[in-house]
């Protein structure tokens, strides 16, 4: 079996980082969170436009979106920090959802404590122990089958469909093939292709959770008064060639690879099945808010495949991108990692390009960085949304 060297937390998981997170709980919490995180060596911070008057399934789903953050396996440990008091998402909610994975785990609140310098003091100290303590952990070498691996697909154009999503669904294939597992989100981009996956579904329940999942995404959209087919395929798509929703799916589709598929996910929810295979979550394809879903899910790292070349990138699921366009990554080679457009120019298979993102996954699991790791462009969490603020 492949191996890599991951940090081993207490609950038996496996980061390929060791970050300490200092997450936001509000809006209100987040200029405190980043002064934090630029004080501590190796912390990240995570923010955000919510946590205040949202209706409560927005509430219940932005809860989701920190705590499961915060479990992520890449996150050593967490600081909380809030501003005063949301009923239902406090930051004493959020780490007891954290609580049980057994990492340290603190929690500021900026009225309780006096505020913003009594509270950024707090914090930087429970920040620093944390950072001590987790210095001593050492990677080591565990199974490919700890590994849950996210899939993300963004500016694509014609290349993608037959090159780097494609390449990204053959590495995928091989995860699993070890073990592992994937999700597959952005149900948006699986419209007109949904047979592609319910005929791969482990059972009718699955299959009929994957249409209705579609079909739900849709009349979301039309509730608004317009169709979702004004907004997709978007206008930088059209300009790579993809002139419908069904094509740019098409596309969009083949990061799935050929495993079985062994369940339907929400947005941001952790699967409970350790069974290997490819794992279909409901989302949009709004590149921020569905790759914070997977990395709320538990991902601990990601293939962001772009025709037109993406700087999106995760703060603590390291986000390998890869494009089949070479212009795009003579144009984009500070954050793109990957060119596969030899699969165009008759210079590789589509085999051996699926290949060297394996190869390439491994080795930002060993703790290779990614381009955007290095220059610290972490510029894509969002957490996805039901209704209106009030």
């Amino acid at each position: 079996m492949t191996e890599f060297l991951g940090y081993v937390r207490s609950d038996g998981s496996v980061g390929v980082r060791n970050h300490i997170l200092i997450l936001s709980g509000t809006v209100y919490a987040n200029k405190l969170c980043e002064k934090v995180a630029d004080n501590i060596y190796g912390a990240v911070a995570v923010t955000h436009p919510l946590g205040r008057c949202q209706v409560r399934p927005d509430l219940r789903l932005t809860r989701r979106f920190l705590s499961g953050t915060g479990r992520n396996p890449n996150v050593g440990g967490v600081v909380v920090i809030d501003h005063f008091r949301e009923e239902g998402c406090t930051a004493e909610d959020i780490a007891d959802d954290i609580s049980s994975t057994g990492k340290p785990i603190a929690t500021v609140n900026i009225r309780s404590s006096g505020g913003l310098i009594a509270a950024m003091e707090k914090a930087i100290r429970y920040a620093a122990d944390m950072t001590r303590e987790l210095s001593d952990l050492r990677r080591e070498p565990v199974a490919l089958s700890n590994l849950l691996f996210g899939t993300e697909c963004g500016t694509s154009d014609t290349t993608s469909g037959l090159a780097s999503n494609p390449a990204t669904g053959i590495a995928s294939d091989m995860i699993i093939a070890e073990g592992g597992r994937t999700i597959l989100a952005e149900c948006t981009e699986w419209m007109g292709c949904e047979e592609w996956l319910t005929e791969r579904a482990i059972n009718d329940d699955v299959a009929q959770r994957i249409i209705a999942g579609v079909q739900h995404m849709e009349q979301r959209a039309l509730a608004s008064g317009e169709d979702i087919r004004g907004s997709q395929p978007t206008g930088d798509n059209m300009v790579g060639g993809l002139t419908t929703i069904e094509e740019k799916s098409m596309g969009a589709c083949k990061k799935a690879g050929s495993a079985p598929i062994i369940d339907h996910l929400e947005v941001a929810e952790e699967p409970t099945s350790k069974e290997p295979g490819l794992y279909v979550m409901y989302g949009p394809g709004h590149g921020a808010e569905s790759i914070s879903s997977m990395a709320a899910a538990g991902c601990q790292v990601l293939v962001f495949s772009s025709g037109g070349g993406h700087t999106s990138s995760h703060p603590i699921m390291p986000t390998i991108k890869v494009t089949g366009n070479r212009e795009s990554y003579e144009l984009m080679r500070d954050t793109v990692d990957i060119d596969v457009s030899g699969v165009l120019h008759g210079e590789m298979t589509l085999e051996e390009a699926g290949q060297i993102l394996f190869d390439e996954i491994l080795a930002v699991s060993n703790g290779r960085l990614t381009k955007s790791e290095v220059l610290k462009d972490d510029n894509s969490f969002a957490i996805h949304r039901m209704g209106i603020s009030i």
